[in-house]
């Protein structure tokens, strides 16, 4: 094993997310905080995922056996957070944030480790709309180039592929274009076309029957009318990756449920009980921000930027020692 191979990695990751981190917080006003890695059990902040996936639970002593999960993402948290920090529309929040999900199904772009620069940003009921949500993609976007181009004068031998702009899409109209696909076949087909898509309206049933992917009730905004005909003021940032040739999901983001939306979207699921959550009653009872958040994938991020075919080169995580020796076989270092 070329251990100095490993170690210009290790500093090339550093520098991509160094890179990316400042360029993200210039662009959107962020201000860097400190997040937890676990919250108490039956709160309801812990994020929910597609609401089938077992958190990594257990008690604390000093607190009278009281059980505590390792967070799946920071989703509800930072919103709270938000009220308590008192911070003003327009002010913004960004965390290095860890998580564990031992449901995830290992791919060379998945593993139980997750590390996301998880976002969160204080906005006005009238920023709830389709075009505040395209700006603040627009803005990603630009960080997202920008750290790709550092990267390529850094190492030369790494070539910018994002195109200028990014193309902006709708899950609907996504079917209507690809109606014999399946989701990821859409998302590969229009992701190799522009290079770059936002797919926005993620999580409601499309005219098939059918949700292009599973959103939780309580985060963000896949219900509301976003003014294009369809609904949805949330989606997910894709690109193309020439190294994997597939579709490359790098951020899900979106305006937050207002209490109108809340209550809408956990009808819809058969969720109402999670109104009694203490999370879920103070924003039905007006008592969190208006906000837009998201989270961006650091592994994904450096895997992109730096060409990398798996997600263990970029993070260290636990996997088979068999699929270790086949990647190394293959010259692929896991770290």
């Amino acid at each position: 094993m070329d251990k100095r191979k490993l170690l210009k990695t290790e500093v090339a990751i550093s520098f991509v997310k160094d890179t990316f981190a400042q360029q993200l917080r210039n662009n959107l006003g962020l201000i860097p905080i400190s997040s937890p890695l676990v919250v108490l059990d039956g709160t309801g902040i812990n994020d929910d995922l597609n609401g089938i996936e077992r958190p990594v639970a257990f008690p604390i002593k000093a607190l009278q056996e009281r059980k505590a999960v390792v967070v799946h993402s920071l989703a509800k948290w930072k919103r709270l957070r938000l009220k308590e920090l008192e911070l003003e529309v327009g002010e913004g929040i960004l965390t290095d944030m860890r998580a564990l999900r031992p449901d995830e199904d290992y791919t060379p772009i998945h593993s139980i480790y997750v590390d996301q620069w998880d976002w969160e940003k204080t906005i006005s009921a009238e920023q709830r709309t389709f075009s505040f949500l395209q700006d603040t993609v627009l803005k990603i976007y630009d960080a997202l180039r920008f750290t790709e181009k550092q990267v390529e004068r850094q190492y030369p031998d790494i070539k910018s592929v994002l195109p200028e702009e990014i193309t902006f899409i709708s899950s609907e109209e996504l079917l209507q274009k690809y109606p014999t696909f399946t989701p990821k076949e859409r998302e590969n087909a229009i992701a190799k076309e522009h290079g770059a898509v936002f797919i926005y309206g993620i999580g409601g049933i499309l005219s098939n029957g059918e949700a292009h992917d599973g959103r939780a009730a309580d985060y963000d905004d896949w219900s509301t009318e976003n003014g294009s005909g369809t609904n949805g003021l949330n989606g997910d940032i894709l690109v193309w990756n020439p190294i994997l040739n597939t579709a490359f999901e790098l951020s899900s983001m979106g305006v937050r449920v207002d209490k109108t939306a809340l209550e809408r979207q956990l009808k819809i699921r058969n969720n109402a009980e999670r109104a009694a959550l203490s999370f879920h009653k103070m924003l039905l009872n007006d008592e969190l921000p208006e906000a837009i958040g998201g989270g961006i994938g650091q592994s994904r991020v450096c895997m992109f930027m730096l060409k990398k075919a798996h997600i263990g080169e970029v993070q260290v995580s636990i996997w088979d020692e068999q699929e270790k020796q086949s990647l190394l076989d293959k010259g692929i270092l896991l770290l």
